[in-house]
């Protein structure tokens, strides 16, 4: 490959070096910020040799290289005069795509405690529902306790995740959480006044969200300013001293009540939403949400239905339509697989389908409806009609939780058992007008393009001489964990074998060891990924976790390096995946035989948990 001419080329059709505001690599793909996307010519780079193809994610202009893409990229910056592109994703993306970005990097790692305490609200209402616990009872407080803690002390939660986003310390953040809901503080009778004379406006801040979000943004510029000017035998405690103190002050007077008076005007607004146009919401979730899921909107209503709990003990923003919608996902995916003559699919479609239906729309909207395109559009119709019926009967939900048949209990509260049946008919709807458009619409079953009913006297002769000749080689997986189809992984680079096929795993522990004998022909800086070139040819790339190159290496300890003879079986990569996962980031682990091309075929089938002992790949040489 010459290096030099491609990465003239790229340059070229990304719009030039002046429309480059940063770049940097990971261990496939050239990873573009450019000043304007609409100047890339998209077709021409797809046209060129060596690139595999493009995608535009998280803001980033992404080309996709390959195992040669270290070196392109060495090229590209040395052609543009670009320097150390690291600091790529700190670039500016424009007010919307950051603003949204954000609140979906903040609220993300909180979302499985924000659903936990949500049911456990849920299932306490349906047991006093039905009799079964005495809400005057000790047992009845302590479980109130577990479910209202996260809701009431949400501020700490936020202040921690903000800080992270914010890159300040999510300990003072804490702090500055702590002193919104101080006894000392709350008890304080209005008219309050600091130092006499600056006015201090009362606000109740538990359950609150943006008030928080605000002071922790302005924390992150404070904190920076008290460690420039902190003298260095000091600056332990001065610096935050001073972060703390400002930070304080503005956070009481300014931020926290114009974070409140925001919080106030968005709930004005959907409270007017819901009087005038109450199917309007429901409808429009209910229809799109699968697009809202493949961009990582849906995360952004989180803070907006935050508020409407802590404002009116009830939410209609994301509950009643999501429901409509993850319903119609499920019951789409599972027509696919009773209809589909495909034994893969047929598998996919029913097991995708389940999960779709317990809420978990991420397999069967990638692996089964996006994929044959039809069954999405019988889902948005009936996830639409479904929305419509929840928007104009007003259900509500009275706590958060998955959306799916098994979040039922969340329906249970203030509007009687009206609210729990009006659920139940929406799911209902949603099945059948979306089983039925799936129906009509039907989707193009690849059954017999992958199994051909008959084959001729001279093909059935040549088939068995082939499959003869062939030679099997068998890959270990390299993390324990559950073994998923590559067409499941949320990045089209790795589900539409664009750098070759194999599978992927949902790690179970956070250590990667090698699955063959050979050599470790990369480890990258990052250490998200590594590629290993096996004793039988084969190439192979583990890649840990999805965009986890932004990490640039925290969370990860390697145990070899560039260059080191592995044997199968041996400890390469540990990674701390719960901090990875806090940090916004999947960790699902494709395995990729990169010179796919050099094989007959390239086998996976995903067949539930495996071992680092099983076999995840059998290729066909």
């Amino acid at each position: 490959m010459d290096y030099q001419k491609l990465a003239a080329d790229i340059l070229k059709l990304v719009g030039g070096e002046n429309n480059v505001a940063s770049v940097t690599n990971c261990m496939t793909r050239l990873r573009f910020n450019l000043k304007e996307t609409g100047r890339a010519d998209v077709d021409g780079l797809k046209k060129l040799k060596g690139v595999q193809g493009v995608v535009t994610k998280n803001g980033q202009f992404q080309v996709v290289i390959g195992t040669d893409v270290g070196n392109v990229c060495e090229e590209v910056k040395k052609q543009g005069h670009f320097g150390d592109a690291s600091s790529a994703l700190v670039e500016k993306k424009g007010f919307v795509a950051g603003f949204f970005g954000g609140l979906t990097a903040i609220f993300q790692p909180i979302i499985p405690a924000l659903a936990g305490s949500g049911m456990i609200k849920a299932l306490l209402a349906l047991i006093v529902f039905f009799g079964w616990l005495d809400t005057g009872s000790q047992t009845y407080q302590i479980f109130t306790a577990f479910g209202d803690a996260l809701f009431s002390f949400l501020p700490f939660m936020l202040a921690f995740s903000a800080a992270k986003f914010f890159q300040c310390s999510p300990y003072i953040a804490a702090v500055l959480a702590g002193v919104l809901l101080h006894g000392s503080f709350t008890a304080l009778e209005a008219p309050i006044q600091l130092f006499g004379f600056i006015p201090v406006t009362k606000v109740a801040y538990g359950g609150s969200v943006v008030p928080i979000l605000l002071i922790v943004w302005v924390q992150s510029y404070i904190e920076r300013f008290a460690n420039k000017v902190s003298p260095k035998p000091v600056k332990i405690f001065l610096a935050p001293m001073i972060t703390i103190i400002l930070t304080g002050i503005i956070g009481i007077t300014v931020a926290g009540p114009l974070g409140n008076l925001v919080g106030q005007v968005l709930a004005i607004g959907f409270n007017w939403l819901n009087d005038h146009a109450g199917w309007l919401i429901p409808f429009l979730m209910g229809a799109f949400c699968p697009f809202f899921v493949m961009t990582g909107m849906h995360y952004c209503f989180a803070p907006i239905q935050t508020i409407q709990y802590a404002t009116l003990g009830y939410g209609t923003i994301l509950g009643p339509g999501m429901l409509a919608s993850n319903i119609a996902q499920g019951t789409a995916s599972v027509v696919v697989g009773l209809k589909s003559k495909n034994k893969d699919l047929k598998q996919l479609g029913l097991s995708a389908g389940v999960t779709g239906l317990m809420g978990i729309t991420e397999p069967a909207l990638y692996g089964v409806t996006l994929k044959y395109r039809r069954p999405l559009y019988a889902a948005v119709i009936g996830g639409g009609v479904a929305g419509l019926y929840a928007g104009i009967t007003g259900i509500h939900t009275y706590s958060s939780a998955t959306a799916g048949l098994l979040a039922l209990p969340v329906y249970f509260g203030g509007s009687g058992l009206g609210n729990v049946i009006n659920a139940v008919i929406t799911i209902i709807i949603s099945m059948v007008v979306t089983a039925a458009a799936t129906l009509v619409l039907g989707f193009d079953d690849p059954a017999e393009e992958e199994e051909p009913a008959a084959v001729t006297t001279e093909a059935a002769a040549v088939k068995p001489a082939a499959e003869a000749a062939s030679v099997k080689i068998n890959i270990a997986s390299p993390v324990k964990g559950t073994e998923i189809s590559l067409n499941e992984v949320k990045d089209e680079v790795f589900s539409k074998n664009i750098v070759g096929k194999g599978a992927a795993v949902i790690p179970a522990e956070g250590k990667v060891y090698a699955p063959v004998d050979g050599v470790a022909v990369s480890v990258f800086d990052t250490k998200h990924a590594i590629g290993i070139a096996a004793e039988n040819g084969a190439e192979i790339l583990i890649h840990i976790g999805l965009d986890t190159v932004e990490l640039n290496g925290k969370y990860f300890t390697a145990h070899i390096s560039q260059g080191d003879a592995v044997k199968k079986g041996q400890l390469l990569m540990e990674f701390d995946m719960e901090a990875i996962r806090a940090a916004g980031y999947d960790v699902v682990t494709p395995v990729i035989i990169s010179n796919t091309d050099q094989y007959l075929d390239v086998l996976a089938f995903a067949k539930g948990e495996v071992d680092t002992n099983d076999t995840l790949i059998t290729i066909l040489s």
